[in-house]
């Protein structure tokens, strides 16, 4: 089948395993002949957000991708959130896909991809939406946007649209009540992940504990992602050290910003127990995952949380109503530093717990997140 994914409404970043990426890698990986229609918004120096210059090439993922700018008589700040493009139509007609998946609700092509479904009735167009009342419609031009702007292009293009794919209920949610999408034209559609077969995980669970001198009777928790006060490390940090087992260790990994850096210090420095690994790469990271024990995000959401889960990895996160879902007997829900707390003083006082646990976070995973199901289901 020919397949084009079109990620005009948000970033698309060569090496990485978000889920476009990861989408598109399956489908390549299947046969399909794919190809990938981007905006410029990638990382620049594999830190920061930025915008790279309008490009065609072979993406890592082993699909051809062609980096489109944006056009309009407006300043650039507005192009980037009216999000015009040129030549998508044409695109659209000389690849003729069979399928096509637009990531992200909110841009003008949608209106493009929506009215050449209307001439190719045979092709399934697919809208995913990330979406919610966290991240979207916040500050007061978001909500012009959204209200004046990303609502009209997305009620006139509903009618052409298969199914419109929520990552999470908050997104079901925000997107019933944003734009009056019904409730029968959504579908949940997580973000996911890749799950290592017993013998792959093994390797790396066994490499990567003995790579940090970790003991097969060690405990060990991991939080990750760009740290913020918004990410609670410090309400992680203060729950750890309450915990006395010299047979418990808390890893970081990510960057840790300068409002919050001093205090990360002075944990590490007063407990041992502690380390900070730095940044890593998706894969080191999924890696590091399957070697420890107990993964923790008792903040803001991170996709980082299903990676951990396709890792086996037991979880303690936030009570928030997208996770729902992903805890079901594989972990502990926090809404407070109490809670938090208990999480790791259970841990502490019967490891044993987490065996289990972690065999549940597998079975989920094969339930929920693995991104070749996922591929398949939009084919159908």
């Amino acid at each position: 089948m020919k397949i084009i994914h079109l990620c005009l409404s948000c970033f698309y970043i060569d090496n990485y395993r978000y889920q476009e990426n990861e989408l598109v890698r399956e489908h390549v990986a299947d046969g399909h002949e794919v190809l990938v229609v981007a905006s410029t918004e990638s990382y620049v120096d594999n830190l920061t957000l930025g915008y790279v210059a309008a490009d065609e090439y072979m993406g890592s993922d082993g699909a051809k991708v062609i980096r489109l700018p944006y056009v309009g008589p407006v300043p650039f700040f507005l192009k980037k959130k009216l999000r015009m493009h040129p030549g998508v139509a044409n695109i659209l007609k000389d690849f003729s896909p069979d399928v096509i998946m637009f990531h992200g609700l909110c841009g003008w092509e949608l209106l493009t991809v929506a009215q050449y479904k209307r001439a190719n009735p045979h092709v399934r167009l697919y809208v995913d939406s990330h979406e919610d009342a966290n991240n979207s419609a916040v500050g007061k031009l978001s909500q012009v946007l959204h209200r004046y702007y990303y609502r009209p292009i997305i009620r006139r293009a509903l009618p052409w649209i298969d199914k419109v794919l929520c990552i999470s209920l908050e997104t079901i949610e925000f997107c019933k009540r944003q734009y009056a999408i019904p409730m029968q034209d959504m579908e949940f559609f997580p973000l996911g992940g890749y799950i290592a077969d017993d013998v792959t995980y093994q390797s790396h669970r066994t490499e990567g504990r003995a790579a940090l001198n970790l003991q097969e009777d060690q405990t060990v928790f991991l939080q990750s992602g760009k740290f913020d006060s918004k990410k609670k490390l410090i309400e992680s940090l203060t729950a750890f050290t309450a915990t006395h087992s010299e047979k418990l260790r808390f890893l970081i990994v990510g960057r840790v910003h300068e409002s919050i850096e001093q205090q990360v210090a002075q944990f590490s420095s007063a407990d041992p127990r502690i380390q900070y690994l730095g940044w890593k790469t998706a894969d080191e990271l999924y890696r590091l995952l399957c070697a420890v024990d107990v993964y923790v995000q008792p903040g803001s959401q991170s996709a980082t949380m299903q990676m951990s889960i396709c890792a086996r990895c037991p979880v303690v996160i936030a009570d928030v109503p997208s996770h729902e879902p992903f805890v079901k007997g594989n972990g502990w829900k926090v809404s407070n530093q109490e809670q938090l707390s208990n999480a790791f003083a259970s841990i502490e006082k019967d490891p044993s717990v987490l065996s289990g646990m972690s065999q549940r976070s597998l079975e989920i995973a094969y339930d929920l997140l693995e991104y070749r199901r996922m591929a398949k289901r939009l084919l159908v």
